[in-house]
Order: structure tokens, then sequence, then C-alpha cells
């Protein structure tokens, strides 16, 4: 039975915002930290692109 446990897909980490913390490890709460600092990264470099670009609109229509 372990075996066929192993073979399994990991379950994919997850957060939800205000979630109860306590049940989780010290090694669950380093990887959800990573997940965030992630998503925060990629979130930043979304709102940097979307700005150039509304900055470029901007500057294009003013001419």
């Amino acid at each position: 039975m372990a075996m066929e446990d192993d073979d399994r897909p990991r379950k994919k980490v997850t957060h939800e915002i205000g979630q109860d913390l306590s049940l989780l490890s010290v090694e669950e709460l380093t990887e959800r930290v990573v997940l965030l600092k992630t998503e925060i990264a990629r979130l930043e470099e979304a709102a940097t692109k979307k700005r150039a670009s509304r900055d470029a609109a901007n500057s294009f229509f003013k001419s």
C-alpha cells in the first residue's frame, strides 16, 4: 500500500489569506513564504509592465 501512496501526485501547496496557521509545520510555513514571495514578485512584474504600457499610451496620445 505504501508504494501506491508514493505514486500519487503531491498536493499543490496553496495558501488562503487569513487561514489558521497553527496546524502547519515550520517546513510548510517556509514553503508558503517562498510561494507568496514568488507570487509578489510576479504581481510586481505584471504591474510594472502594465504601468509601462499605460505610460507609453499616454505619451502617444498627448503628442
